[in-house]
């Protein structure tokens, strides 16, 4: 849910208010200038030395090699590549990658049906041979159940996806030496397409333009936080360049909790991610979450009309609002996924 006046709306129909107030002429002229642009689109088990190989469905079938819990509800799972196949995106090996994987499950009305979810991986785009990708395993439902599909394969066991279009930030998809100071806001596993952004962005040298990424990871429970240990890692290995805020919004925090507490506020955006830049190209703060999450951090992300084959049309950044705005930031510097 969402305040806005004191109220607490449902997410889906505050945001469906906000896409609203801003569909009409500006929304079609959103969509003529996108179009043409992108679509928008504990320890490990031992490994295991199987091939990927294609689903009957044509859908391509990457075999899991690995997995281990990050949370009470939450796994990493490492998955190899084909054979021949040296990285999972199919030319520049820098860019951020995103697949969708199919899996077969019932629609809202219990017919079987096959589901399809985004994830993002984790690991350097281009890692050699492997992926990995952190799901959270959801409770099954009708129409979901994806997360729990996914983390119930052992290795051995396989996934069906397939490579999502380049993800295209304010006209392009490229990461690296792109800005000086990066921001990353990411909301439980919202984390994933942000933790690959930072990955990407401080395996530039200092001296090859390298940015500053600071981050700031919301979560209700501090047992909530995903890759904690790895993210203080990297902190740990990065201390000029990367930094991590945490902030716990669950109402009994533990009076020993030295992080951040709250949603956020004007405040803490001061506290814990890099200060607006007027626009000149230098920052870019990158939003992650839920759609609630997302409309408090920076506004809604509204969709074109559906396309010709009756997939979902393409993501509409829309203007900037919610905390961001409120910070000063201008429409230029944020990206919300």
């Amino acid at each position: 849910s969402l305040q806005r006046g004191g109220v607490w709306w449902p997410m889906t129909t505050a945001r469906s208010l906000r896409c609203a107030h801003w569909s009409g002429m500006r929304l079609r002229h959103a969509v003529a200038a996108l179009l043409p642009v992108s679509t928008m689109a504990g320890g490990a088990p031992a490994c295991v030395s199987s091939v990927a190989a294609p689903g009957k469905s044509g859908v391509p079938s990457y075999i899991l090699k690995q997995k281990w819990r990050t949370s009470p509800d939450s796994w990493v799972l490492r998955f190899q590549l084909p054979d021949g196949q040296r990285h999972l995106g199919p030319d520049d090996p820098t860019l951020p990658t995103c697949i969708s994987v199919h899996h077969n499950g019932t629609d809202e009305s219990g017919e079987p049906a096959v589901l399809k979810k985004s994830y993002s991986p984790i690991s350097y785009p281009w890692t050699e041979g492997t992926f990995d990708l952190l799901v959270k395993s959801y409770e099954p439902r009708h129409g979901g159940g994806v997360g729990a599909g996914i983390c119930s394969v052992e290795p051995g066991g396989s996934i069906s996806a397939k490579l999502k279009a380049k993800r295209m930030m304010h006209g392009s998809p490229v990461v690296s030496r792109r800005w000086k100071r990066i921001g990353l806001v990411a909301g439980g596993t919202g984390l994933a397409p942000l933790l690959q952004v930072a990955r990407i962005a401080l395996a530039d040298a200092d001296d090859e333009g390298g940015a500053k990424v600071q981050l700031l990871f919301v979560n209700r429970r501090e047992e909530d936080i995903l890759m904690k240990d790895e993210l203080d890692k990297i902190a740990a290995e990065h201390p000029d360049r990367f930094s991590v805020t945490y902030s716990l919004t669950g109402p009994d925090v533990s009076e020993e909790w030295t992080g951040e507490r709250g949603r956020g506020d004007v405040e803490m955006i001061s506290r814990a991610l890099p200060p607006p830049s007027g626009g000149d190209g230098s920052t870019m703060v990158l939003v992650c979450g839920t759609d609630g999450f997302v409309d408090t951090w920076g506004g809604p992300v509204c969709r074109g009309p559906p396309k010709p084959d009756g997939s979902k049309g393409p993501k509409i950044q829309g203007p900037l609002l919610g905390l961001l705005k409120e910070a000063g930031f201008d429409e230029s510097e944020v990206f919300k996924y």
